[in-house]
């Protein structure tokens, strides 16, 4: 029978040093650079200049679907991706930009576009920041206005009280 100190002293012998912390070392390194290839987005096959830059300024002005609060030409989800791509094969189509946030107002409603127009069906989204200040306004001047009147009446009722003390003596 090998005692408990003898195992671990033979296992320690037998493997090399540093074997351990290099295995793990080389893991993460291969996790990283797979994960950097993951969130690269694919580049497009434009003609010119003019062409990326006009794809570019499309994109920017258009919402994406999932991230909701970033720009097509920043996100980074699949659905990003998916449109950007419709978006390019749109484009060498021929359509003019305002075919193209017309197709996908069609299919996926004004919240689209960073920019919506203001109709009766966008009021919400237009003025509901607006009428949140004016209640929080309304709100405030009025507690204001409340606790300005309890301090009011605060100091009348210790004005009287020392009135009445004074006149006893």
């Amino acid at each position: 029978m090998i005692a408990h100190g003898e195992s671990c002293h033979r296992f320690a012998t037998t493997m090399k040093p540093g074997f351990g912390l290099r295995t793990v070392l080389a893991s993460l390194l291969l996790g990283l650079a797979i994960s950097f290839g993951a969130h690269a987005i694919d580049p497009l096959p434009f003609k010119d200049r003019a062409e990326e830059v006009r794809f570019q300024q499309l994109t920017r002005q258009l919402r994406c679907l999932v991230c909701q609060n970033q720009d097509l030409a920043d996100s980074d989800a699949p659905l990003a991706g998916d449109l950007r791509r419709q978006v390019f094969d749109m484009m060498h189509a021929g359509k003019s930009d305002a075919e193209i946030k017309d197709y996908l107002v069609a299919r996926y409603n004004d919240f689209v576009l960073y920019d919506p127009p203001l109709k009766p069906g966008t009021w919400l989204l237009w003025f509901t920041p607006l009428a949140l200040v004016l209640i929080g306004a309304f709100v405030v001047a009025r507690i204001v206005r409340t606790r300005a009147r309890q301090a009011i009446g605060m100091q009348a009722g210790v004005s009287i009280h020392t009135q009445s003390k004074d006149d006893d003596w």
